[in-house]
C-alpha cells in the first residue's frame, strides 16, 4: 500500500492507496514545532482505527510547502514505516512538460493538481484549489504547464478583517441568503462569500481568454470548493481528493527511483 501525505499550510491530508483505489483519506493540523515521533503516533493511531498496521505500507510519498516539515516526515517515515519517502519536485517525471519561468518556485501542490487533473480530463484545463491561498493552474492541451495565478485565500480574508480592525469580529463562511446584509456579520459574510465569488469568475474568465480554447474545462479542488463551486456555473465540477490521485500518478512515474517498494 502506499501512504499519500501532502503537506499544506493549514492542513495535512494523508491517504491510504492500494493500487489506484484510494482506501482511507484523513486531516491534520499543520504545526511545524510538531515532532516526529508527535506526527508518527497520530498516524498510527488513525491506522488503528481502521484496524492497519504500519508494516503495510510500502511507499511513501509528500508534497510538501512548509520546509521546515520535510525533516519531521521525512524522519517519521523512517521511523515508523521503514520508508524512505519520495519527495515531490519539479525535478520528477509528471507526464507534463513545465513551462515556468523559474520551476523552482512551483508549489509541489499546484504540480500535482496539474497532473492529477490533466490525466482526469486532459487540456486545455483550469484547477481551482481553495487551500490557505487560491491558486488557479492552467494546462494546455499539449499538457503543458503553464502557470496561473495566486489569490489570498478566503480564509485569510476573512481574518484579515477580524485582525486588522477594532470592531469586526470574526464570522463564519457561509452562502448568505441575500447579498445586501442586515447586521454587521451578515454584511462581512455577503462581502466575502459574494466577493470572492466574483473573484474566482474573473481570474477564470481571463486565463480561459489567455488559453484561446472555448473547450477549456475548469475543475476546482480544496476545502472550500464545494461552497464556492455551488454559485458560480464557470466550475464544472470538484474533485476534493484531486492532490492526493496527483501525489499516486507521481509516485507510479517515479517509483523506479528508491529501492524500498
Amino acid at each position: 500500500m502506499l501512504l499519500a501525505i501532502d503537506i499544506g499550510n493549514t492542513n495535512i491530508c494523508l491517504g491510504i492507496f492500494k493500487g489506484k483505489k484510494l482506501l482511507y483519506s484523513w486531516r491534520l493540523t499543520t504545526n511545524k514545532e510538531t515532532t516526529p515521533d508527535e506526527y508518527g503516533l497520530k498516524i498510527l493511531t488513525l491506522f488503528q482505527q481502521v484496524n492497519l498496521q504500519a508494516r503495510v505500507i510500502k511507499g511513501i510519498i509528500i508534497s510538501n510547502v512548509v520546509p521546515p516539515l520535510t525533516p519531521v516526515f521525512e524522519g517519521l517515515s523512517k521511523k515508523y514505516f521503514r520508508c524512505q519517502p519520495l519527495l515531490v519536485t519539479w525535478k520528477l517525471k509528471t507526464g507534463l512538460k513545465i513551462f515556468y519561468k523559474n520551476p523552482e518556485e512551483i508549489g509541489a501542490d499546484r504540480i500535482i493538481n496539474a497532473v492529477a487533473g490533466y490525466s482526469l480530463f486532459g487540456g486545455p484545463l483550469i484547477i481551482v484549489d481553495f487551500g490557505t491561498a487560491t491558486t488557479f493552474d492552467c494546462v494546455t492541451e499539449k499538457g503543458e504547464y503553464i502557470g496561473g495565478a495566486i489569490a489570498p485565500g478566503i480564509n485569510i480574508s476573512t481574518e484579515a478583517l477580524y485582525t486588522h480592525t477594532a470592531k469586526l469580529p470574526r464570522v463564519e463562511i457561509i452562502k448568505p441568503e441575500k447579498v445586501i446584509g442586515r447586521d454587521t456579520v451578515e454584511s462581512m459574510q455577503s462581502g466575502v462569500f459574494y466577493g470572492y465569488i466574483g473573484l474566482v469568475e474573473e481570474l477564470v474568465r481571463k486565463c480561459k481568454k489567455e488559453l484561446k480554447n472555448e473547450k477549456t474545462k475548469v475543475i476546482a479542488t480544496g476545502g472550500l470548493a464545494e461552497l464556492i463551486a455551488g454559485k458560480t456555473t464557470l466550475i464544472e465540477k470538484v474533485v476534493p481528493d484531486l492532490t492526493l490521485q496527483g501525489l499516486r500518478l507521481i509516485w507510479e512515474l517515479n517509483r523506479d527511483k528508491l529501492v524500498n517498494w
